[in-house]
């Protein structure tokens, strides 16, 4: 049985200008002029240059003022889509919030594999069974430089892809040849053995050179990787001078050779075959005049723009036209309603920037005067507990437009250039009730393990009672957090002879 029945709903739909601010205020200052230049290339109606005086105050220009005329072209508009709605279709009535999504061009350079492709090119190797082994553990290796796979899965690799059928031996005795090249630690299976390689290495090179008292802390240090690695990861350094039979001092120089090898090989090449150099352009700029703060917007990125004088007249030659002759015919008419569409278009983007320089000025202002001390002296324990919904409730702006305001944008102070996420952060009360921001708990903190004995690293419980005798409420594990938060190891790591 069919029923029907009326019902009211409420509901919320994004226009397409508000889709296309949202999308602006997500993009930094870096990466403006890129989106600026892809709208000028995409909409004809938009040029670039100095901006009119009607645009720059938000109103209309005298052309597309509300008249009878434009009421008329308006009209004309929509009989004609009325007569024929397949025939075009506005933009508003189909706009794809993913349409304008696109990647930057990045430059193209040289990969660590094309590095290590050219030594395989100077190697000796037997026959092409051996090059396809080669081959199939370079492609194998990680960014970091490993071989983190197993000789067997290598094996199944070559077997599956090329039919070719190899030993373990055979792929350990090319791993073994691809070992020797640079930088030195290349295809190891893990730090023991990147570091062996390196040490090896550095013994093989020197050994005719450096006389005995020199060579020594490197064949040590062999050793320690070699035969006491567990011990030496967890840094159990009376253990190691017992068992080796060594002084402190020996063992001390053999740690400064050790802590001078590298742990990711390829840590000094592209590992990709395109990479992005990131740019830090600061959004916004705070100046301090003589004890007053002075806030401005980066703008360089942002040319003036303006609707095309050229577009303007064909749409009033359009109108003029209409009054002198009886109308225009089809193709005149879709001309009409797609060149008033990049009109609006054009009209549309302006006002969003325009928009999106104003919603980030309000906002990076009401956080200026939020945390003023900060700004004036640089001094981290000035800055305020600060959330989203604090900056949000000054601004009367939604929070996920301050989020969007505030996620990858930079300001440039006297101090350095910050990021603005980084000016938020939690409350924490203290002994007297007052309230710090947990920003300054951590820098507290990490001046704590700075200034530690680096012999007796202090525990989290030890480095709790410390805050907590400065009057912070805190507890260890709220440390332990902060700490690992801040990349601080714990104790035992920390331990140095």
């Amino acid at each position: 049985m069919l029923k029907q029945s009326l019902s009211q709903k409420m509901l919320q739909k994004l226009s397409p200008q508000q889709i296309q601010l949202m999308k602006l205020l997500q993009v930094p200052t870096a990466n403006l002029e890129q989106r600026i230049k892809e709208e000028l290339e995409a909409n004809p109606a938009l040029e670039e240059g100095e901006q009119k005086d009607e645009l720059l105050s938000g109103e209309e220009a005298p052309e597309f003022q509300e008249s009878e005329e434009n009421y008329e072209l308006d009209d004309y508009i929509k009989e004609y889509m009325e007569e024929d709605p397949s025939s075009y279709k506005l933009r508003a009535g189909q706009y794809n919030p993913d349409e304008e999504d696109k990647q930057i061009p990045i430059p193209v350079e040289n990969t660590f594999r094309d590095y290590l492709e050219q030594q395989l090119g100077m190697l000796e190797l037997k026959d092409k069974r051996e090059e396809a082994i080669a081959e199939q553990i370079i492609g194998s290796i990680d960014e970091d430089g490993y071989l983190r796979r197993e000789p067997i899965a290598i094996i199944d690799d070559l077997m599956f892809s090329q039919n070719l059928f190899v030993s373990e031996e055979e792929v350990e005795k090319v791993l073994k040849k691809i070992q020797d090249f640079d930088p030195p630690g290349t295809a190891a299976r893990g730090l023991q053995e990147c570091l062996l390689i390196q040490l090896d290495n550095k013994i093989e090179q020197q050994e005719d050179e450096l006389p005995a008292e020199e060579l020594n802390p490197i064949i040590l240090a062999r050793d320690i990787i070699r035969d006491y690695f567990e011990e030496f990861s967890k840094k159990h350094f009376q253990k190691l001078i017992r068992q080796l039979d060594i002084d402190e001092e020996s063992l001390r120089e053999a740690m400064e050779v050790i802590l001078k090898l590298n742990p990711k090989p390829a840590s000094g090449y592209s590992t990709s075959g395109s990479r992005a150099t990131h740019y830090v352009v600061p959004d916004f700029i705070i100046r301090n005049r003589e004890g007053e703060l002075e806030l401005s917007l980066n703008t360089r990125n942002a040319p003036d723009l303006h609707i095309s004088d050229q577009y303007r007249d064909m749409l009033k030659s359009y109108r003029n036209s209409r009054k002198k002759e009886k109308g225009p015919n089809r193709k005149e008419k879709e001309a009409i309603v797609f060149i008033k569409q990049k009109i609006d278009s054009a009209k549309w983007f302006i006002d969003a920037i325009r928009q999106r320089q104003e919603t980030m000025y309000k906002t990076m202002y009401a956080l200026m005067q939020y945390q003023y001390e900060f700004f004036l002296s640089g001094d981290q324990r000035k800055l305020r507990p600060m959330i989203l919904k604090d900056i949000a409730d000054i601004t009367s702006l939604d929070i996920s437009t301050v989020s969007r305001v505030v996620n990858s944008k930079f300001v440039q102070t006297e101090f350095g250039t910050k990021r603005l996420k980084d000016f938020f952060s939690e409350s924490l009360t203290t002994s007297e009730g007052e309230e710090v921001s947990t920003i300054e708990v951590k820098k507290i903190l990490s001046d704590i393990v700075q200034n530690e004995n680096k012999r007796k690293p202090l525990s989290d419980e030890k480095i709790k009672n410390l805050l907590q005798d400065k009057g912070y409420n805190i507890a260890r594990r709220t440390v332990a957090k902060y700490r690992e938060q801040l990349n601080i190891p714990v104790a035992r790591l920390r331990k140095e002879l």
